[in-house]
């Protein structure tokens, strides 16, 4: 191993080959690689870095595009010469102590569940890039929405994608399906949450205040979203039309464990579905925290006129 290459704390069957300090900014939540380049959402140095790893012994840092004023680009998802970036709020100029943000509905402690009228200073939607120039991304589209903005995408190309928004009059992140159709103009086609979120509409929680009912992100395969709903747990959405999604199943452990559901991975070639609860604070301050997998065998019956999507939850084991 080189002399100036880091040296792993542990290592097994593997070892490092090259390394890259991103441009001065070693700090990075969400990686994606597209035609031998790395684009990399950062977390406190905000904005995006664009890593040349064509050579993955020598990757090279070629581009960093900053975050609007008070606003990070902590996710984002590249396919079909297509870089797609959130802008939200940076949650670190409102919560000097992490935990809070893990603690009750983010839209009441923002405000934007009131709908207050008060000028914001961070900028809240969906950037899209046009990478078929990958070390130049250039900005084509820009979803604005009215809010705090947007955490997380899933987007594997094509027509859809799925976002987790935090909206005006809404208590926490909603899931949201945005229609990509044309790419410089993408556009929320559908949304669905927890009955109880839509304060604007006079929806009344039934969950405790110190609770996140919110959304993490949704990995969606085929017409079917799994969603991680933070304390709520996970919720599992038909997307077979993507302007009216529509509820499946909810199951939630929380209590008497401790929440947090951050990841609902499919396996469908398993027939599994494997779900992580987060844990963000030390000695379980936050509750016992368990990886689940689930039987995720899927029936249909014929009610009616209609057909009713059902998952057989069978078995749930804790690792």
């Amino acid at each position: 191993m080189s002399a100036d290459l880091p040296k792993p704390d542990y290592a097994h069957n593997m070892r490092i080959i090259g390394h890259c300090d991103q441009g001065g900014r070693p700090d990075g939540v969400q990686i994606m690689v597209h035609r031998g380049y790395a684009y990399i959402g950062h977390m406190f140095s905000k904005g995006f870095s664009v890593v040349d790893v064509r050579d993955a012994r020598n990757p090279r840092a070629v581009n960093y595009f900053p975050a609007p004023p008070n606003t990070w680009n902590i996710h984002l998802q590249s396919h079909d010469d297509l870089l797609l970036v959130v802008n939200a709020k940076d949650m670190f100029v409102e919560f000097a102590d992490e935990k809070a943000y893990y603690r009750g509905q983010l839209g009441k402690v923002l405000g934007t569940a009131e709908r207050k009228s008060s000028q914001r200073d961070w900028t809240a939607g969906l950037a899209v890039y046009d990478i078929s120039k990958p070390e130049a991304p250039r900005l084509i589209g820009f979803m604005a929405v009215d809010g705090g903005g947007i955490h997380r995408i899933w987007y594997t190309g094509g027509r859809w994608a799925y976002v987790s928004a935090l909206l005006d009059g809404f208590t926490d992140y909603i899931f949201m399906t945005v229609d990509m159709s044309d790419p410089a103009n993408p556009r929320e086609a559908g949304r669905w949450w927890i009955p109880g979120m839509n304060q604007a509409a006079a929806e009344t929680p039934s969950w405790p205040a110190t609770s996140r009912y919110g959304l993490h992100h949704a990995n969606v395969h085929g017409d079917t979203a799994y969603a991680a709903w933070r304390d709520a747990g996970m919720v599992v959405i038909d997307v077979a039309d993507r302007t009216r999604p529509k509820l499946v199943t909810h199951r939630n452990w929380s209590p008497p464990f401790g929440g947090g559901t951050h990841n609902c991975l499919p396996l469908p070639d398993r027939d599994l579905l494997i779900v992580l609860d987060e844990a963000v604070l030390d000695h379980q301050e936050d509750g016992l925290k368990l990886i689940w997998v689930f039987d995720n065998r899927i029936r249909e019956q014929v009610l009616g006129d209609g057909f009713e999507r059902e998952l057989v939850l069978c078995r749930a084991w804790a690792a």
